[in-house]
């Protein structure tokens, strides 16, 4: 990047925001941005995220706006969704890029809205789809042919936090992104449950989703596990691919035709020992830079901020995915309306 710092602050400093305010802090050490101020209408929480960073509290985007040595060029937008869209339109409209976090918005209508202040401004904006920035990601999308079966699980402990949405806004929403970009292609049919456990919002959800293209998908979110697993696995023509989101490792198991042809039904596993030369399937594990992505997806925003070009994960990403994330919550809603009414009979 160039010697020229970007000014940026952070709109939304709970949880999540305040990693934001971390990272922008430390690549302000080394010359990239400014952190001129952080926002967020618990004045004392933005008090103490401002010390702890050296910046300026404001409780409200106006005042941070108003301020001369504070108005910034670009910010990370992290209040509750349901306010993405007014956070998000009075930035833009004040000249400032955003980076908005996942999910976009609470709505499709407030999604589109977004885009088109983002169009009409000519304002830089990207959608925080974090695990687009995982170094395994990173690794995968190269590898990608024709994904035939995806297997995917993320589960969470309970934390109080995000419990403004449910699970499939707060969790699968990020393993729904990295699928439809992988698939590249319209969903066909969906079928989905899920169930409030702790919370009055669906706490745990599971997903079968079919593409046009014939690939399948199942996935499994849920935030009152006993462990945290962040685990992809899917098929297509001669391989078998594991990503590891929290370890940030891919495997891939190549299926060697010319082996199976001959006869050979061997297997190389790593860490076994056992390397036969005649195996039929072979292991490999791509290299993969290892990192922190948040850290690799304020970098990239900030190049687009730079550069003026499109964004890594444009508004248009997000949109998609929020768009099969309420198809599949309306999909939860009408299965725990029949199993209502089933109930209801059996009485």
């Amino acid at each position: 990047m160039s010697a020229e710092p970007i000014r940026v602050a952070v709109v939304g400093v709970g949880a999540f925001g305040r990693n934001h305010a971390r990272v922008f802090s430390e690549l302000a050490k080394r010359g990239d941005v400014v952190l001129t101020g952080v926002v967020d209408n618990d004045v004392t929480r933005a008090a103490a995220v401002a010390a702890e960073f050296s910046t300026h509290a404001f409780s409200s985007v106006d005042d941070l706006l108003k301020a001369p040595a504070a108005k910034p060029q670009a910010a990370a937008v992290a209040v509750p969704t349901a306010e993405h869209l007014a956070v998000g339109r009075e930035l833009m409209e004040a000249g400032v890029d955003v980076l908005i976090e996942k999910p976009l918005a609470a709505t499709l209508a407030d999604a589109d809205e977004l885009i088109r202040i983002a169009q009409r401004t000519g304002r830089v904006a990207q959608v925080g789809q974090l695990e687009r920035f995982n170094a395994a990601v990173q690794a995968t999308i190269p590898l990608v042919t024709k994904p035939l079966f995806f297997e995917v699980h993320r589960l969470s402990v309970f934390t109080p936090r995000s419990l403004d949405v449910d699970v499939v806004l707060d969790l699968m929403i990020h393993d729904l992104d990295i699928v439809l970009s992988l698939v590249n292609s319209p969903v066909k049919e969906l079928r989905s449950v899920g169930l409030p456990i702790l919370t009055p919002k669906v706490d745990i959800a599971n997903v079968r989703m079919e593409f046009d293209s014939g690939c399948v998908a199942n996935f499994t979110a849920s935030r009152v596990s006993t462990e945290r697993v962040r685990k992809l696995r899917f098929f297509q023509p001669g391989q078998y691919i594991s990503v590891d989101y929290t370890r940030q490792d891919v495997v891939v198991f190549s299926v060697d035709a010319q082996a199976v042809a001959a006869g050979a039904g061997a297997v190389s596993t790593p860490g076994t020992g056992d390397h036969p030369s005649s195996s039929a399937i072979k292991v490999s594990k791509p290299e993969t830079v290892l990192g922190e992505p948040l850290r690799a997806e304020l970098l990239a925003f900030l190049e687009s901020v730079r550069s003026r070009g499109r964004p890594a994960v444009p508004l248009e990403d997000g949109r998609r995915a929020l768009a099969v994330a309420l198809d599949v919550l309306a999909e939860i809603r009408e299965h725990s309306r029949k199993l209502n009414l089933e109930a209801l009979g059996h009485r």
